[in-house]
């Protein structure tokens, strides 16, 4: 039995068809990465295989339920999906189509980790209370919409402005991306973990709470004692001092540092992985 000739303008528009929809599937996993929707998505793609499965294998039970509840689920899933779903369309209604896509940007080097640690330990002496969390890979939009985006370029000028007590924008986090400050005053999930200690405020189980969810490296400086503190995955880490952090930033960026020039005019490279 032969196959019937099919054109090739036919089977160049369906290859044109499968890589646009492919495109926009990929693009939409990028905005919602970082969000709670990526648990949502695996719980989906769990249902699908069962689905799957009772139709493969003829299960009675499970396809009556699906035949039954198929239009409910769909109800469901828009509205657990709709602070994505709402925020995706946005960005289209906006024509911000390559601007807002791919990963966090990394730090250029030595400078970026410069002007943290200058800020921190400034803000420890003069014991000012800060909150910043250094985006990675995973995405932090939904805690940007909390707060005041800034866009600026990232300073140790600017990060203590941010948190002086007359500024309005010292109460809550900043969020650095790169070598910019997206956002200040943003408001971060508490942790709700047994094992910290009682005697914490709200700056710290923050903290812990946001890198509880993501992979974001978090300081914290304490406004009573000046304390310097770091969060990561779920743990923090006190009492940290100026030289500690700065090897910690150094280390996490990949960057080495060229101790026999003085700051600013020091060189850095990149390790090789």
């Amino acid at each position: 039995m032969t196959l019937p000739f099919v054109p090739f303008a036919i089977r160049w528009f369906d290859l044109v068809d499968i890589t646009v929809v492919a495109v926009m599937i990929y693009y939409m996993l990028l905005w919602l990465q970082g969000t709670r929707a990526i648990p949502l998505i695996r719980g989906l793609v769990l249902v699908l295989l069962i689905y799957l499965a009772g139709r493969i294998l003829g299960l009675y039970t499970i396809n009556w339920f699906f035949d039954k509840f198929v239009a409910l689920i769909a109800v469901m899933l828009v509205i657990l999906f709709q602070p994505e779903l709402r925020r995706t369309l946005e960005r289209f209604g906006r024509g911000r189509l390559l601007g807002t896509l791919g990963f966090a940007p990394t730090p250029h080097g030595s400078f970026y980790v410069r002007n943290i640690v200058r800020a921190v330990e400034q803000m420890s002496e003069e014991k000012v209370g800060a909150l910043i969390v250094l985006e990675r890979m995973t995405g932090l939009t939904e805690y940007l919409e909390s707060g005041v985006r800034l866009d600026a370029l990232l300073s140790s000028e600017l990060v203590v402005s941010i948190f002086d007590p007359r500024s309005p924008l010292h109460d809550g986090a900043i969020v650095v991306q790169g070598e910019r400050i997206l956002a200040a005053s943003c408001l971060l999930p508490l942790s709700e973990s047994r094992l910290l200690d009682k005697r914490l405020g709200t700056r710290h189980r923050a903290a812990v709470g946001i890198s509880e969810l993501s992979d974001a490296l978090v300081i914290i400086v304490s406004e009573k004692t000046g304390t310097i503190s770091l969060a990561e995955n779920g743990y923090l880490t006190r009492y940290l001092t100026k030289d500690q952090l700065e090897e910690k930033l150094f280390s996490l960026y990949k960057v080495e540092k060229v101790k026999n020039e003085g700051w600013p005019f020091n060189r850095f490279k990149l390790w090789k992985k």
